[in-house]
């Protein structure tokens, strides 16, 4: 293949949602977050730290397992990762599978 052909796997346009927020929590740790609301990813959210750049894709499920957002956003409990997933359950709903 030369550089450029491309084998595009998929390609679609969607209207989405995006929710920009900024909050201090209990730690005092600042966020600065867009929330992206999507047909895709089966209901859940696509949520960017706009300080660091770090994307993911979060449904509840995600916010219940031990570890994953420090992991995914390089936060320790003590840098307000407990403030995250505070806010989170808030913003984040059920995942939807359809056929």
């Amino acid at each position: 293949m030369s550089q450029h052909e491309l084998d595009f796997l998929s390609d679609s346009t969607e209207a989405t949602t995006t929710r920009f927020v900024t909050f201090i929590g209990a730690s005092y740790k600042r966020f600065d977050l867009a929330i992206m609301t999507t047909n895709r990813f089966y209901g859940k959210k696509l949520v960017t730290d706009l300080q660091s750049g770090i994307t993911a894709i979060i449904g509840e499920e995600d916010l219940e397992e031990e570890g994953y957002l420090e992991f995914t956003f390089k936060l320790s409990e003590e840098e307000a990762a407990g403030d995250l997933r505070e806010f989170l359950h808030m913003v984040v709903g059920p995942t939807v599978f359809t056929d």
